[in-house]
């Protein structure tokens, strides 16, 4: 009899507007992270990292997100598992510790601390490049000198797929 496992988690950080082409990726971030089994975490607080959650979920695939009200999303939410953990921006340590991993999408300030975060406790970060955003210079520009975790760039869906097996987490 098999033993049960854990899937595993990938966080989806940033944001991007419809329309753009980092919106375009998060979207077939989301949809590829559920074809490969890999459950999704998002806060779905942005147009980017809810198209990713909406069709992981579309997809048939895990989604859980993690909200900073501490109140119940409504019901059309983009989740199979909704976290209302209450806590503000304080949320942005859950996220980054959520996943085995973390894909960045553009973003502003709240992203920046979850990237930081994310950093500071060993997660590798899967850049988008090539559309723009902050996440366009995190591969030149880490949080800082120490090298605490890869930082793996990808500008289309086949990238990230194959850094995502680089990491060990596309089971075969």
């Amino acid at each position: 009899m098999p033993l049960p496992f854990r899937a595993p988690q990938v966080s989806v950080l940033g944001s991007a507007e419809p329309g753009s082409p980092a919106y375009e990726r998060a979207a077939e971030a989301g949809a590829l992270l559920a074809a490969l089994g890999i459950t999704v975490v998002s806060g779905c607080g942005s147009p980017a990292t809810r198209v990713a959650a909406q069709r992981a979920v579309e997809a048939g695939g895990t989604v859980l997100s993690i909200v900073p009200q501490g109140t119940m999303p409504e019901p059309d939410w983009p989740a199979t598992v909704v976290v209302p953990c209450g806590m503000g921006d304080a949320r942005n340590l859950l996220m980054a510790l959520s996943g085995d991993a973390c894909i960045v999408i553009g973003g502003r300030a709240g992203t920046i601390s979850e990237v930081c975060l994310a950093w500071l406790h060993r997660r590798p970060l899967l850049p988008l490049v090539g559309c723009g955003g902050w996440s366009e210079r995190l591969p030149d520009q880490p949080p800082d000198e120490r090298g605490n975790s890869p930082i793996l760039p990808w500008s289309s869906a086949a990238e990230l797929r194959a850094q995502l097996q680089t990491l060990g987490l596309v089971r075969t």
